[in-house]
């Protein structure tokens, strides 16, 4: 299908007003990382000095996005264009409440996982570029957050993947190499099908700019083809997201590079693509949400209870908090399937408890294998004896990631569950139920075999170190504080849920004189 023609003046989208100085916020976070990533890469015969530039430069990406998240919060949805052209034509960045969310709990898991890398990463991995390209997987994992034209999603896509490819194989082991492969073949697969499906859809609306698609989706509903566009972007950011059945390449690869860069993958990439999915599908095209509602809440279900079967029968940690990854897509997939605002809220609300919880997760497996000497389960032991307050710590994020009270997995899966009673959907209760039962069994026996068992062999104690143990601490008490003080996350959550459902302030963010013809 042809692109459809205008006659608009050009010249007259050109910006003649200054921008607005609390709008650059809108970029400032993007251009933190490209240019603190540059910085440290040009500083590659400097390890130490790295490392001790770029924990500094994560806080204050960490306290840019609590100042955007204050400001869309407060002012709501901003917008910040490119090169003086004014949207449609121009490339805009447009922040609403559920991408400030994101980026800023993006920031703080990367933070901790910075902090972390202090004591995981030695000289020859910071030689080989750990910091620089953990910035520059910030710099794309935000801009796909922050960006306002779905072809620049695609773009920031492609970011965040180059730099996860040299991540993952940081190392050049045999087993990462392997994980690497599969990582990279399924992912590219979905970047095709995601640029295909732009492709498609500039054909048919004339436009990349989210706003502007989410306005123009009702006039060209009767003559474009949205339903196929929505299945590719459904099949390309459900393999991004590891759904079932294009799930398998997440447990094949996220245990094979260092566990520091296992637990920012697991925190963050994952939600990137659920994050694309819930913007495209909720608020570009809710219409065919709707009708392809049960077969996302198919995939949601089978989502959950494979991932649960997973982490049930694997005997390395690594693989089984990989599973658990899985089956935690499947909780917020539920909330796109049952739509409304507590089917979104819920699947929001998830996403920002996953973010936290599986970063903080694997770093806790990071501490089992330091303190007990590997990652199996098989020859794990004795954990408790060794440590009694890591392993409360443990005990706390297993809890929480079986959805259990009073950590922050408790709510979201209660709203989702009471989505879905409310819309007769009692088989996707209960396959959420289901999945968050056979967690706990799995968890518990986690617990029982490496920490209450008495260890095989004599076992040295390990003492605490702060680069390790700081940023964990400071993860399970957000765990925490969710869980006991879920109130202002719920209100976010929801305000969030009611922009993507209903986008008006996020199209006057961006046409606040009217859409363009």
């Amino acid at each position: 299908m042809a692109a459809p023609t205008s006659t608009v003046d050009l010249s007259a989208a050109l910006i003649t007003v200054p921008v607005p100085i609390g709008h650059w916020l809108a970029i400032l976070p993007v251009a933190h990382c490209i240019t603190l990533g540059a910085v440290l890469l040009m500083l590659r015969g400097y390890p130490r000095l790295q490392a001790w530039l770029a924990i500094p430069g994560l806080a204050a990406l960490a306290l840019i996005d609590a100042a955007l998240l204050a400001k869309v919060a407060a002012d709501g949805p901003l917008t910040m264009v490119m090169g003086r052209w004014l949207p449609p034509f121009g490339i805009a960045f447009t922040v609403d409440l559920f991408g400030a969310l994101m980026a800023f709990t993006a920031a703080l898991a990367a933070l901790a996982g910075g902090i972390y890398a202090l004591a995981d990463i030695g000289e020859s991995g910071r030689r080989y570029g750990f910091f620089p390209l953990l910035m520059l997987l910030m710099a794309g994992v935000t801009g796909a957050f922050l960006t306002g034209d779905i072809f620049n999603l695609y773009v920031w896509f492609e970011v965040l993947l180059i730099s996860s490819f040299g991540l993952i194989i940081l190392g050049s082991e045999r087993e990462q190499i392997d994980g690497a492969l599969k990582y990279a073949v399924l992912n590219l697969i979905a970047t095709t099908l995601f640029l295909v499906g732009v492709g498609i859809l500039y054909a048919a609306f004339g436009t990349l700019n989210m706003a502007d698609i989410a306005a123009k989706a009702g006039d060209l509903r009767g003559t474009a083809p949205l339903m196929t566009l929505a299945s590719l972007f459904l099949l390309a950011f459900g393999m991004k997201a590891a759904a079932f059945p294009v799930n398998f390449w997440l447990p094949a690869a996220y245990h094979t590079p260092r566990i520091v860069v296992s637990a920012l993958f697991a925190g963050l990439l994952t939600k990137v693509g659920i994050y694309a999915l819930i913007r495209v599908m909720v608020m570009l095209l809710p219409v065919e949400r709707q009708e392809l509602s049960p077969v996302i809440a198919l995939v949601a279900a089978a989502t959950i209870v494979v991932g649960a079967l997973g982490a049930l029968a694997e005997n390395d940690i690594r693989r089984l908090f990989g599973y658990v990854v899985i089956s935690g897509i499947g909780n917020m997939l539920a909330g796109v399937a049952l739509g409304g605002l507590g089917g979104i809220s819920g699947a929001v609300f998830y996403a920002l408890h996953s973010m936290v919880l599986m970063t903080a997760l694997y770093l806790a497996a990071g501490e089992i294998a330091r303190r007990g000497g590997g990652f199996s389960l098989s020859a794990l032991g004795g954990l408790y004896r060794q440590s009694g307050g890591f392993t409360a710590l443990s005990l706390v994020l297993f809890l929480a990631a079986c959805g259990l009270p009073p950590f922050s997995g408790f709510w979201p899966k209660v709203i989702l569950v009471k989505a879905s009673l409310d819309l007769g959907a009692w088989w996707l209760a209960a396959s959420i139920l289901l999945g968050g039962f056979l967690t706990t069994i799995a968890f518990g026996r986690l617990f029982l075999l490496a920490y209450w068992r008495p260890a095989a062999i004599a076992l040295t104690p390990s003492g605490p170190r702060w680069r390790t143990g700081l940023p964990l601490a400071a993860l399970t008490a957000l765990v925490i504080g969710f869980g006991i003080l879920p109130e202002q996350l719920l209100a976010l959550s929801q305000s969030a849920a009611a922009g993507l459902a209903d986008p008006q302030a996020y199209l006057h963010s961006v046409f606040p004189e009217g859409r363009a013809p």
